[in-house]
């Protein structure tokens, strides 16, 4: 087995990164066609990329690219499983940095409206209520966390022929853990403002009696018999995990082995990625709220394409245990939710060491809804924000003219090789 990430490293050191070589090797590299690069293999794709290779070349190629491979092989004989950390631990504290560690009960708002307001007769009302309104209600025992949890999952099997959203619904789970808040808040025993809240949960996160599947083809089926942290904490702030939500294939994208996730407000266009499932669902009023990923761009990207309010926490203020291992430096868990509020709410019952992931930091984030904003001070980097200069707009016109111009070329080139082998 290859690294693509080696395997365009090397074809990068020989020159042939901006062909289309390493595009056509890659393809007839991949198992099951074959288990090793031959020299056909590379004298095949240099006439389709119409790209001369040296003999010399050929063989240095040769050498390079098996090498990988074996080393690949001898990796994947451990049979290392996914919650095994790399030996080295990435630090996010630098010298000298401090930052808050105690932790102080948050400071909520009045969330007046649904105080004030009864239930309405239809529950389907309230499918885009905020969590804040939709904790104050069941708080206030206007409305049951089991009506909010049958409302939700109504919506979820409604739409999710639709945007495809969904990979698992934990019904039976949701169902046993609504009746128990009820029961629960009954008898006095309240736990906070995500007590009876129906969640969904990207399905890179273990939940035990449930498949975690990744989203990838080939581990469909996938049993992972724990709960990860992140579960295992919602649980305990009372939340009821409805369904297991969609992501693409191994963090990327927003397709997966069921389909491509939409946008509920232009279906035509994919949700965006990886966070496709509980950015969706999110923004549709199908969950209170819903936990994301992110290594890079995939809480951001999602929530700003279906218009959700997420929230990609620092490296190493939320435990990772329990969840897909994408890139053990840059992976964060956060949430998606509707409000900003919301997303401190879930963030407050979520953060924290939970003495596994050893990059989790002792840091404290401590929610005050009354804090007065005169009194923060924003950076931010004013270039970004600059307009372009009338040079730089003019680079940018051309830019997308001289891409389509280099595909044409290439295009023609590639006829050419084929009519030629043909000949």
């Amino acid at each position: 087995m290859l690294d693509r990430r080696n395997f365009m490293k090397t074809c990068s050191g020989m020159g042939l990164a901006g062909t289309l070589l390493p595009g056509v090797l890659w393809a007839q590299a991949q198992p099951p066609a074959a288990k090793k690069i031959t020299k056909e293999m590379i004298e095949n794709a240099a006439a389709i990329a119409d790209v001369p290779i040296s003999e010399e070349y050929k063989e240095m190629m040769l050498e390079s690219l098996n090498d990988q491979a074996k080393g690949y092989e001898e990796i994947f004989k451990l049979h290392m499983p996914n919650s095994v950390e790399p030996a080295l631990i990435f630090d996010p504290v630098l010298p000298g940095m401090k930052f808050e560690t105690g932790r102080k009960p948050m400071r909520i708002s009045r969330a007046a409206n649904a105080a004030s307001t009864s239930a309405p007769k239809n529950l389907e009302d309230l499918a885009f209520a905020s969590a804040r309104e939709l904790g104050e209600l069941i708080r206030t025992k206007k409305v049951s966390s089991a009506g909010l949890t049958e409302m939700y999952l109504g919506r979820l099997k409604k739409y999710d022929p639709t945007l495809k959203f969904v990979v698992t619904l934990t019904e039976e789970r949701a169902l046993a853990q609504a009746k128990q808040v009820d029961a629960e808040i009954a008898a006095g025993k309240y736990r906070g403002p995500l007590h009876g809240l129906p969640w969904g949960a990207k399905d890179l996160l273990a939940t035990k009696g449930y498949r975690t599947t990744w989203g990838a083809g080939g581990f469909e089926s996938q049993m992972i018999d724990e709960d990860a942290t992140i579960v295992k904490r919602l649980d305990k702030a009372g939340a009821v995990l409805v369904a297991k939500l969609t992501l693409g294939a191994l963090a990327l994208g927003d397709v997966w082995f069921g389909g491509v996730t939409r946008n509920p407000w232009n279906t035509n266009q994919g949700s965006s990625g990886s966070s496709a499932g509980p950015a969706s669902a999110t923004a549709a009023g199908c969950v209170a709220f819903s936990i994301g990923s992110e290594t890079l761009g995939s809480i951001s990207s999602p929530s700003a394409r279906c218009g959700c309010t997420g929230l990609r926490p620092s490296f190493g203020l939320v435990p990772r245990t329990g969840a897909m291992a994408l890139s053990w430096s840059m992976d964060k868990l956060g949430p998606i939710c509707r409000t900003v509020e919301d997303c401190a709410l879930v963030l407050d019952a979520i953060q924290g060491r939970d003495g596994m992931d050893r990059t989790v930091q002792p840091a404290a984030f401590n929610w005050d809804a009354n804090l007065d904003l005169r009194k923060l001070r924003v950076g931010y980097l004013k270039v970004a924000f600059e307009p372009l200069s009338e040079t730089a707009q003019d680079a940018a016109k051309e830019e997308p003219a001289k891409s389509q111009e280099e595909q044409k070329n290439a295009g023609n080139r590639k006829n050419a090789a084929r009519q030629r082998r043909r000949g």
